[in-house]
């Protein structure tokens, strides 16, 4: 134990970081190499790919937990590799729906295999039981944080 009381290591915010840019980075590392793309542009691609409709940036930076700076500069990265398009919403100019072109939508497909490839070593690594045993903490969390933005919502 620390000298002070306080046990970093057991620290649930520090363990979930940790954890999370662990498994992160391993990943990052694989799109990088094969698409040169950033962190917040996979996680936007990801977002539309995911989506079965258009989105607004607003909506991609909810869905991925962005900044909207992240996700603007992400957007027009993405635009610049013809993957994303922009399209002005009729009611309100000042928002634009953007969605992935054919070109997005392929790359959108091979980076989901290879997702899907490196969700298979994770799965290795950590085994059957360790993983459902996160899975189970996880929604525990994701219950917890619904919970709580239903609570905000209504103040």
């Amino acid at each position: 134990m620390a000298a002070d009381g306080f046990e970093l290591n057991a620290f649930l915010p520090y363990r979930l970081n940790r954890a999370a840019e662990f498994v992160a980075v391993r990943f990052a590392a694989e799109y990088k190499a094969r698409y040169q793309l950033t962190r917040p542009e996979w996680r936007t691609l990801a977002a539309l790919g995911s989506s079965a409709r258009a989105m607004t940036a607003t909506d991609v930076g909810t869905h991925s937990a962005m900044h909207k700076t992240k996700v603007s500069r992400a957007v027009s990265g993405l635009e610049e590799r013809r993957w994303l398009k922009r399209s002005a919403n009729q009611d309100d100019r000042r928002l634009e729906h953007l969605e992935l072109t054919k070109a997005g939508r392929t790359a959108y497909r091979e980076l989901t295999d290879l997702a899907s490839a490196y969700q298979a070593q994770l799965n290795d690594l950590i085994g059957a039981s360790g993983l459902k045993a996160l899975s189970t903490g996880l929604e525990a969390i994701e219950r917890a944080i619904d919970a709580a933005e239903k609570r905000s919502s209504r103040s």
